[in-house]
């Protein structure tokens, strides 16, 4: 889906959170004021759409960098399930769980969906561009995952002249 203009997080402060990353150690959004933050919720490790989506922004991660933004994946698998992830897909990005669905709630990506006619919660593939002063500047919700970091990276060039 395209970026959202009228989401109603543009504008506000990055709901914040602290999160255990692969390793177990926690993570804290406040730790990247200062930078700008790709921060992107998937549903499920080691799925297609979720592993398209991981290894693209990873093949980014260095112009991401070199942009001044840190690339945060979350989701509600474990820190396990995570470095599994990582180390099965080599990926060096930044994935942080959301076991309790604090962090998906807050930002309002933590879905009813329906798969066989029955209905439960579950992760929407959103994303968030937060600028250095932790201010929400672009939404995009429902992702598609092709092509989604190189979308996310023209946003960013755009906002940060």
């Amino acid at each position: 889906m395209a970026q959202s203009y009228d989401d109603l997080f543009i504008g506000t402060i990055a709901p914040a959170f602290c999160l255990p990353d692969v390793e177990g150690a926690t993570t804290c959004l406040d730790a990247f004021l200062g930078k700008w933050v790709v921060l992107y919720f998937y549903p499920r490790d080691n799925t297609p759409g979720c592993t398209i989506e991981a290894m693209q922004f990873n093949a980014a991660l260095e112009k991401f960098a070199d942009l001044g933004a840190q690339v945060i994946g979350v989701s509600a698998d474990s820190p396990e399930s995570h470095q599994k992830f990582a180390e099965k897909h080599n990926l060096s990005i930044l994935l942080l769980s959301d076991t309790e669905h604090t962090v998906l709630k807050a930002y309002d990506s933590w879905k009813p969906k329906t798969m066989f006619g029955k209905e439960f919660f579950g992760t929407q593939r959103d994303t968030f561009l937060i600028n250095p002063e932790g201010k929400i500047i672009a939404v995009w919700r429902k992702v598609s995952p092709k092509g989604h970091a190189e979308e996310v990276k023209t946003v960013l060039l755009k906002n940060k002249k």
